[in-house]
């Protein structure tokens, strides 16, 4: 089949090679002129299913509206402009209730593990050779935090993922430059998952995907979807190109192009902000910062090591500038590093960055047959991208091949949308 994605992201590209796998004649479309230049660019490049989950969670909705919940709230609106998205804050009001929550974190689950089992064989027979760590601590600075968790880990025994429950004198063994100064109270240690470079990754399959003969058409934007027989989407330099399926795997823009073919689907750009700075090295000494990857709980905050860098991420805004970060975000992020990795990394070099995640209000990404003739959809993954990508992209060939998907599908079709 002749295949046409639209997006070069870490969907896009995983995408790309799992159709080319399978014999298809895939051309790419992006409109930037690389691969993973925006929402998985500089994300915390964390691989871990037991901690992939919704936005939309008991008890999030009212940490959006309270000012004692500042530093603990992970969706925040970015100013006035955000006052647009009140229909998707509404959808994700009504998901944040267990009722809903529930199946969707199941769902979400089920795809990282599929995930994490697809990218460790690609890695493994691709000899794929990206900067990569083992390993993953959330930190609990309290016994609140601790008692706030037990459902958490309850579920993580139901799904058996292992882990262990450690007290902070094992914690501080297992990441010793953690600052003696900082309360730690426990930890809950992942020990087989752990954190990437997702950029490295995307930019390692995109030449394996041109190695099975598929084609990447960089600053190349697709204008509009048009169906038909056969379906076609047109360019911006005024070309169209006819194919056999169109797969829609680009961020935001997603939602004007599948509305001019009737497919309205509620996609807000919410922005993840991250800095990255490189560890500064002491004389005789080992560099003070992460061995591998570590969650602040109390203010979602990852810290990860990427080889002789350190990346610290976190926050969800909704509205606000779409490339620069607002400094009190940024300052969050400084003081949590600052909290545990006292004068590890040389901050004058940091890059700041600020990129936009394409969510469904609900979490879960939508995957599969859109309902519209010759266009499918792998979609809407958010902050979980780089932990979803490869499940989603294996799920998509399955599907667009007439198998059955390699999972239970059930809320990560386009169907519950609908509802």
């Amino acid at each position: 089949m002749r295949i046409v994605i639209v997006g070069a992201g870490i969907v896009g590209v995983t995408t790309a090679y799992e159709l080319a796998l399978e014999g298809h004649e895939v051309t790419v479309y992006e409109r930037r002129g690389s691969v993973a230049s925006e929402g998985s660019f500089a994300n915390a490049g964390l691989l871990a299913p037991g901690l992939v989950a919704p936005l939309a969670a008991p008890g999030m909705a009212w940490k959006l509206l309270s000012p004692w919940s500042a530093t603990a709230a992970r969706l925040r609106p970015g100013g006035l402009d955000a006052l647009a998205q009140l229909p998707w804050l509404w959808r994700w009001w009504r998901a944040c209730g267990a009722r809903v929550h529930t199946p969707n974190r199941a769902a979400m689950h089920r795809l990282a593990q599929l995930s994490a089992t697809r990218m460790q064989e690609l890695t493994r027979s691709l000899h794929l050779e990206y900067e990569q760590t083992p390993g993953v601590v959330t930190l609990l600075r309290s016994e609140r935090e601790l008692k706030a968790a037990q459902p958490g880990l309850a579920l993580l025994r139901d799904w058996g993922v292992p882990h262990h429950l450690v007290d902070a004198a094992r914690c501080r063994e297992l990441e010793p430059g953690l600052n003696e100064s900082t309360p730690l109270h426990a930890a809950i240690h992942l020990p087989q998952d752990g954190v990437g470079n997702c950029r490295q990754c995307a930019h390692l399959l995109k030449t394996e995907a041109q190695r099975l003969g598929a084609r990447f058409r960089f600053d190349t934007a697709v204008r509009a979807l048009q169906t038909g027989t056969p379906p076609t989407v047109a360019l911006d330099n005024g070309i169209s190109v006819p194919c056999d399926a169109i797969v829609v795997c680009a961020g935001v823009g997603a939602r004007r192009l599948l509305a001019d073919v009737g497919l309205r689907l509620p996609l807000a750009a919410v922005h993840g902000i991250s800095i990255t700075a490189p560890l500064r090295h002491l004389d005789g000494l080992h560099a003070p910062g992460p061995r591998a990857a570590l969650v602040d709980e109390r203010h979602q905050v990852a810290i990860t090591r990427l080889g002789q860098r350190v990346r610290v991420a976190g926050g969800a805004q909704i509205g606000g500038s779409p490339t620069q970060p607002a400094p009190a975000a940024l300052r969050r992020l400084y003081q949590v590093l600052d909290d545990w990795f006292p004068g590890a990394v040389l901050a004058r070099d940091a890059q700041h960055w600020k990129g936009a995640q394409p969510m469904l209000p609900d979490g879960p990404p939508v995957l599969g047959e859109s309902g519209v003739p010759g266009v499918w959809l792998n979609l809407g993954h958010g902050a979980s991208g780089w932990a979803l990508a490869c499940g989603s992209a294996r799920v998509l060939a399955e599907r667009l091949a007439g198998r059955e998907a390699p999972l239970d599908t059930a809320g990560l079709t386009v169907a519950r949308l609908r509802t």
